[in-house]
């Protein structure tokens, strides 16, 4: 794991001090080496930026920015090829010699014999660029399901990219200036979609695609190479539900077994949850040495797995390592969440993580997260909630809920209480079940956004945009999964675990993110995911063949903490500060009566929602560390 950054600059005006700014400021994605390369042709120049955390191949062989013997093609790469080994011998099968044992070496020979095309045959998780010196371009790529990020700008003459955005404010020529519509979408959804980001001419390169930079012309293009819409849309096959299971432990073996390749220790964050469980029973399964696992806890029982995990590490043996957070630790991370977070974000498990990674750290290099296992099987509770409500919505005519949305009254109100009436209205104007679970699950609707940031908003397309293209799914279930997979997996979850666990120069790895998994899985019944009963239902099925379901059945639990009492209690001078009447009035895109409304209610035990409110607290302390302080 590693963070990548760099520039081609058509004013020349950019230097070597420049692009070492910015690759040392994202020194916590990679403090074991550095590297640059600074390159000077007739129209521009051309800057390499690199962070390395040694996973593999430790030696100096591993050092980037990396050059194959003619030096005509370049690489920085941040993240891992597991299958690096099985692509090395089909290519020196083909003639290619190698000076290392780093996958870092093999994607340069896979794209010197297949081009761009070399992207299909990687699995894992990647964010790289190549400079091609013989064609003068930049190749940059993103790994299918967005487990690494990378970030693009392209401005007057200058691109720009990076792992994190705060590599772009080491440039002085990157303009900083804020893209109210996409912050529109943050406040809707408590993230940033990509492609947007929180600046104008700023861009998250989406899962599954590669960009092209044609230095000579100055022409972008950005091309699929992988979507998700395509496994669901090839249509379910014909399985019966013990040969689901079976295969699908196969799979989840295979998956698993490969990120545990490291050359540093490597262990397992463990909720005692079924995502994390399954992942540490397989592994354990299959190991001849005791798996290493890690849990967090708190002193409140509502909040604390840590005895659940427990008991799940002790049936499968594995080397546990679980410590006891006080609130005080978790509460100091607060302030520090807009350094790692560097655009507004408004998760706060954010917290929690950040804890875990930092107390994993101290015995491991490495960790496997079990994101995404509730995204494939259907595991949240709104995951029910919202197919009953697609359900009924669908008995209604078209041509009634349409009626029915114009005669509602379309009133504006306080954003203290959530529109009810706008959601209603905005839900019957439209037909397809995607927008429709965009718009029951926001935090705060289109319009509310509008009251928000004073005006009318672009409205900005996302992948809740994009029903059209799921024209041969016929059930909701998979049409809301698939679109969880595209929207919140990835610009959430990943983005929460990927800065977390680099803030302490931890690398994470996603075991359920295997591409193949997906392929597979979204090829199944829906009811093995969700039925009447159970959710999760084959997920779980595998899980009961290693641990036993008296061990596992629990509530489900978030991972989450107390914030809501906190900025009340120990958290008030912080919460007084940043919500004050002129912290707000400072930030002109903000609505001050309606912030105010909110903050006010809340301490009077009115506000109905407090994550509205913890949305604009993160917001303005984002805005702070990074409009004004910067």
């Amino acid at each position: 794991m590693c963070g990548i950054s760099g520039f081609v600059d058509f004013s020349g005006s950019s230097t070597r001090e420049h692009l070492s700014a910015m690759s040392d400021s994202l020194i916590h994605r990679g403090p074991d080496d550095k590297g640059c390369e600074f390159f000077t042709i007739s129209n521009a120049t051309i800057g390499l930026g690199f962070r390395r955390l040694a996973i593999l191949d430790l030696s100096p062989a591993g050092h980037q920015p990396m050059s194959l013997e003619t030096n005509k093609t370049w690489i920085v790469f941040n993240g891992e090829i597991y299958n690096f080994k099985e692509l090395r011998q089909e290519l020196k099968s083909l003639g290619h010699h190698f000076t290392s044992h780093s996958d870092t070496e093999v994607i340069l020979h896979a794209y010197q014999q297949w081009g761009k095309k070399c992207v299909d045959r990687f699995l894992g998780m990647f964010a790289f660029c190549i400079y091609d010196k013989e064609h003068q371009t930049l190749f940059l790529a993103r790994d299918r399901a967005g487990v690494k990020p990378l970030f693009y700008y392209w401005k007057d003459g200058l691109f720009l990219f990076a792992s994190e955005l705060k590599a772009f404010h080491q440039h002085p020529q990157f303009t900083k200036s804020l893209d109210v519509d996409a912050l529109s979408l943050y406040f809707q959804f408590g993230y940033i979609p990509a492609p947007y980001s929180i600046f104008q001419n700023c861009f998250k390169l989406l899962p599954g695609h590669t960009l092209e930079f044609n230095i000579i012309d100055s022409i972008i293009r950005v091309d699929t190479y992988w979507d998700a819409v395509d496994a669901y849309n090839a249509g379910k096959i014909d399985i019966g539900i013990e040969d689901a299971i079976t295969e699908t432990e196969s799979l989840f073996t295979s998956a698993f077994n490969y990120r545990m390749i490291a050359d540093v220790p490597v262990g397992v964050f463990l909720s005692g949850g079924y995502d994390s469980s399954c992942v540490a029973a397989l592994l354990q399964k299959n190991s001849a040495s005791k798996v290493k696992t890690f849990t967090i806890g708190f002193e409140e029982a509502a909040f604390n797995e840590a005895d659940h995990a427990r008991k799940v590490a002790n049936y499968l043996g594995t080397d546990h390592y679980e410590y006891i957070c006080t609130y005080r630790e978790a509460m100091d991370i607060v302030p520090l969440l807009p350094e790692s977070y560097d655009e507004p974000f408004g998760d706060s498990s954010a917290i929690p993580t950040t804890l875990v990674s930092q107390f994993a750290r101290k015995h491991v290099t490495v960790a496997l997260s079990a994101d995404a296992g509730d995204e494939l099987f259907a595991g949240y509770p709104r995951h029910r909630k919202n197919t009953d409500y697609l359900r009924k919505l669908s008995l209604i005519p078209s041509i009634a809920s349409k009626l029915a949305s114009s005669m509602l009254p379309n009133r504006s109100k306080s954003l203290v209480h959530a529109n009810r009436l706008d959601k209603l209205r905005e839900v019957l104007k439209v037909s397809d079940p995607v927008s429709r679970f965009k718009i029951i699950n926001q935090v705060y609707t289109y319009r509310e956004t509008c009251s928000l940031l004073k005006g009318v908003i672009k409205s900005l397309k996302t992948v809740f945009e994009e029903g059209d293209k799921l024209s041969s799914i016929n059930d909701d279930l998979s049409c809301i999964l698939l679109t969880e997979y595209k929207s919140y997996l990835v610009d959430d979850i990943l983005q929460k675990v990927d800065r977390a666990t680099m803030s302490a120069s931890l690398e994470g790895r996603e075991p359920f993110l295997d591409h193949r998994i997906l392929e597979w899985v979204a090829k199944l019944p829906s009811s093995f995911k969700m039925n009447a009963n159970e959710q999760k239902v084959l997920l779980k099925a595998i899980v009961h063949r290693h641990i036993p379901e008296s061990i596992m059945k629990r509530p489900k639990m978030g991972f989450g903490i107390p914030v809501v009492s906190w900025m009340r209690n120990d958290l008030r001078p912080m919460f007084d500060d940043v919500l004050s009447d002129r912290s707000i009035r400072s930030i002109e895109v903000l609505d001050y009566s309606q912030v105010a409304a909110m903050r006010d209610a809340y301490l009077q035990g009115r506000l109905e929602n407090f994550e509205r409110l913890w949305f604009v607290f993160s917001f303005v302390l984002w805005y702070r560390r990074w409009m004004v302080a910067n």
